[in-house]
């Protein structure tokens, strides 16, 4: 039986000698990639929608959206304002991390009005009446290199008049 070639011993390399050679050491490693797939599977990672609200004299505004999320998540966000007295020029305006980082799949219903301010989304709804409600949905997809913390916050707007704003943050994981 030929012996061990001269780069190799038989301590190291069959025996396992080392300390960071122990199957110890091997078996906790493999737990880190199930550690993550098991906080993936309880949805640790994103995508469940929260629904934010604030309520003022003429309207309520909810924003229903992530607040966590992975890059490469397709999602819609919905945003509803409840009008307590009639808004002559309903106007939501968007923070510029819904946008920065994110593709724009889609608007539904489509706004009247549609630009920008300063890097912020404006969408012109126009009237809405008193106590009619109005949901306006955006879809929207993380950009794969997007991480970090965005500041999503949304306002209402009837004409120049601020009405409410709703303060949110989204994390975006790798």
């Amino acid at each position: 039986m030929a012996g061990a070639p001269h780069t190799l011993t038989l301590t190291v390399n069959r025996d396992r000698s080392r300390w960071w050679q122990s199957v110890w050491i091997r078996r906790l490693l493999l737990l880190v990639p199930l550690a993550i797939a098991v906080l993936g599977l309880v949805n640790r990672f994103g995508q469940k929608p929260v629904t934010d609200a604030i309520a003022a004299p003429a309207a309520r505004l909810e924003v229903t959206a992530p607040l966590d999320a992975r890059s490469g998540l397709i999602y819609a966000a919905r945003f509803r304002i409840g009008a307590t007295r009639a808004l002559k020029d309903a106007t939501l305006i968007l923070d510029p991390g819904w946008a920065d980082g994110f593709t724009v799949n889609g608007q539904a219903p489509q706004p009247l009005t549609q630009g920008s301010a300063n890097g912020r989304l404006v969408y012109g709804f126009g009237h809405i009446p008193a106590g009619q409600r109005l949901t306006f949905w955006l879809s929207l997809q993380v950009n794969p290199t997007t991480i970090g913390r965005h500041r999503q916050n949304v306002s209402l707007y009837d004409g120049n008049r601020h009405i409410a704003t709703v303060r949110r943050t989204l994390t975006i994981f790798p």
